[in-house]
């Protein structure tokens, strides 16, 4: 894990999510180039527009999303922005399992 993700996921505090919606979602999206981008949006669909017409992030600018390859769903913004750091540290591989595109 790069220490950037251990001090994200360190700093995120652990609260209570008793009153707080769960409408954040965690995203793959294989790019043109072959690598797999993860992020966090309200409306994936809207936000992979968004990357598909450069207006995105600047990574999805430089390497066109083809298709979102996975989504995961029923988090707060906090607990989707922990789930993406902690996707991020995954290798590769542990990436595409997780997504059923490696068998």
């Amino acid at each position: 894990m790069h220490a950037r993700s251990k001090r994200t996921l360190k700093g995120l505090k652990v609260k209570t999510t008793k009153n707080k919606k769960r409408d954040w979602s965690v995203y793959f999206l294989r790019c043109a180039s072959d690598t797999l981008y993860t992020g966090i949006a309200k409306d994936v669909a809207a936000r992979f527009k968004a990357h598909s017409s450069g207006k995105g992030a600047r990574y999805t600018r430089a390497h066109l999303p083809l298709t979102l390859v996975y989504q995961e769903d029923g988090f707060t913004r906090s607990q989707a922005l922990t789930r993406e750091a902690e996707i991020k540290s995954y290798p590769r591989k542990k990436k595409e399992a997780l997504a059923g595109l490696y068998v």
